[in-house]
């Protein structure tokens, strides 16, 4: 109750709400930094995979003699949090993404 009294004296209008607005706001921005980053590092690896197999082709060997950690990929796919994909909030960011 104190917290809630001293949140209202800081802001008459809002009081906590708006603390855990901007709580919320910033879960959201840091979940978009992560996603983003994770997208990033997905495409590392499709690019890291798709050099090896170039490299693999002008030795002549077979790309499955020298395999990218596909497990990873897979680790990423299953670990990625799809409850904040559906917000509105996070069209911009996507966009940045493919453009």
């Amino acid at each position: 109750m104190v917290y809630e009294a001293n949140a209202r004296v800081r802001d008459p209008v809002y009081g906590c709400a708006g603390s855990i607005f901007h709580l919320q706001k910033q879960v959201s921005d840091l979940q978009a930094q992560l996603a983003k980053a994770q997208a990033q590092v997905v495409n590392m690896q499709c690019q890291q995979a798709h050099l090896l197999e170039l490299i693999c082709m002008e030795m002549g060997q077979s790309p499955q003699a020298i395999s990218p950690p596909q497990q990873s990929l897979d680790n990423f796919t299953h670990n990625i949090p799809m409850s904040f994909l559906y917000d509105d909030n996070f069209g911009s960011v996507w966009e940045a993404l493919w453009t």
